[in-house]
């Protein structure tokens, strides 16, 4: 079986090539750590307890550290190292756990996972999500070493793909030592690919507790001092934004600007989450812009903005943007596209802390191009819209979003934050989109209503506060592992 996973492997690997070519040398992206992706990780002491933890990009990893910390305190003993795949998961990997304690995640050809596994020499493997390799489970369990899943999710999507490979997929996941899923379905559909039921279980999702309770996040006036924010505006922040999700969002921008805009009324209606995920197309490109004509049939008009045209009654101070692309290879295409529909971009790598503060235009846009800083982002936020949901990409983290108290938009697809987004849903504090034209009609709702700002703040941060307590349960159950472990004879994959 692993020799006939290293030629399909060798296979795409020739196929997917070219592409890789052009991210590292076009892109910019992927440059870096292919000899450890070949194997050459670094060599850890053979005489410890090892818990190695597999978290594939900048998501995962911010899911660990609470996890990391429980296990520190459970294991004083133990030595825990990381891997990840992507470059910025690599960059934040070493920022919480430093260079000797981070590498990268090994290639799955058999013969570079058993290089691996003899310089990490883990006591316990430990997979954040959905990172189940072929080889990676299979050599290390027929060497003894448990192979778990934690903050498991698994989409509909991803089941009906792996079960294309019938036999070899069930044998994998018959393989893992145990499974911590978030929610009933994700259990229900890692055991119907072979997942052992009685080591499967539900535990929540470990996001819940990463996310810190609190109105304010060190280093957010600084940001909006750098940025020159007038604070006396409200400010609507796109975070974590993907490829097709920010020409939407500047129109939508412009609507806003402007007075005639639909009713947020007829965001939710008579449709809900369910029905706009349902009804929303599946490419990049057509799963707005589709549904623009029915949108416009329903509009009606939200209160003005201050400053525009015939504004009369109570006025609503024009809101400044900020958008924060998830990836930062886009950084540069992003700020095109934000002069391209007639703004100034204002970003954020210009104007340090410190530094002479950003003049206004009058036609902003802010860019934030740097790293980490996303939660400053969100703690200056009138309003949120969480990206990579307008178009189906599986959505963001809208946790770190309620635990601040800010209001919540997202799009259609959240498929991978299907459960919080589900019960942040019951708890009626967020609202979801499928077009510029609703996504405006959304932001305008909320601000101008700051009791109605306030109060979906509030109960997404219920929420929050409700679903906590997976690290204790999975920190638990990883120990029980590693004992267990400790107790059988090794075996070998030679």
């Amino acid at each position: 079986m692993r020799w006939l996973a290293d030629a399909v492997y060798l296979i795409i690997g020739l196929i997917y090539l070219p592409v890789a070519l052009y991210h590292a040398l076009v892109v910019g992206k992927n440059r870096r750590g292919w000899r450890q992706r070949f194997g050459g990780v670094p060599r850890f002491d053979p005489d410890r307890r090892r818990i190695w933890i597999h978290a594939v990009s900048l998501g995962e990893i911010n899911a660990t550290p609470k996890l990391v910390e429980a296990l520190r305190e459970r294991l004083p003993d133990a030595d825990i190292v990381l891997s990840t795949t992507t470059d910025t998961g690599y960059a934040r990997g070493v920022q919480l756990y430093g260079g000797d304690r981070v590498f990268r995640f090994p290639l799955d050809f058999s013969w570079v996972v058993a290089r691996v596994l003899d310089r990490v020499r883990p006591s316990l493997i430990v997979l954040v999500e959905l990172e189940v390799w072929p080889n990676l489970v299979r050599l290390a369990s027929r060497r003894g070493i448990p192979v778990a899943v934690v903050n498991g999710r698994l989409t509909e999507r991803s089941a009906r793909r792996l079960a294309w490979f019938g036999g070899a997929a069930r044998a994998m996941f018959a393989d893992l030592a145990w499974i911590g899923a978030q929610d009933d379905a994700i259990v229900a559909r890692f055991c119907a690919l072979g997942a052992a039921p009685d080591r499967t279980e539900v535990t929540s999702s470990l996001k819940w507790d990463t996310t810190v309770v609190t109105d304010r996040v060190e280093g957010d006036e600084g940001l909006a001092r750098a940025l020159g924010i007038d604070r006396s505006r409200p400010l609507w922040v796109c975070g974590s934004t993907g490829p097709g999700e920010e020409e939407v969002i500047l129109e939508a921008y412009h609507t806003l600007l402007n007075t005639a805009r639909p009713s947020a009324r007829n965001v939710q209606g008579d449709s809900g989450f369910e029905a706009e995920r349902n009804r929303a197309p599946g490419s990049n490109g057509d799963t707005v812009a589709s549904n623009q004509s029915r949108e416009r049939e329903r509009a009606v008009n939200l209160p003005p903005v201050a400053g525009a045209p015939d504004s009369g009654g109570p006025a609503t101070p024009a809101p400044l943007l900020a958008v924060v692309p998830r990836k930062p290879e886009r950084f540069d295409e992003v700020a095109r596209l934000i002069e391209k529909a007639g703004f100034t971009c204002v970003r954020r790598s210009r104007h340090p802390d410190g530094a002479t503060p950003a003049r206004s235009s009058g036609r902003d846009v802010i860019l934030g191009d740097t790293m980490g800083e996303l939660r400053k982002f969100y703690s200056l936020a009138s309003v949120v819209f969480v990206g990579r949901s307008l178009a189906p990409m599986g959505g963001s983290d809208p946790m770190e979003v309620a635990a601040l108290a800010r209001p919540i938009v997202v799009g259609p697809h959240m498929e991978n934050f299907a459960e919080p987004v589900r019960m942040m849903q019951e708890a009626d504090c967020i609202r979801a989109v499928d077009s510029s034209i609703s996504l405006a009609a959304a932001v305008g709702e909320i601000l101008s209503d700051a009791d109605l700002a306030a109060s979906l703040g509030q109960r997404a941060r219920e929420v929050v506060l409700k679903n906590q307590g997976a690290t204790r349960r999975t920190a638990d159950r990883l120990v029980e592992l590693l004992n267990e472990a400790d107790r059988s004879p090794r075996g070998t994959d030679r």
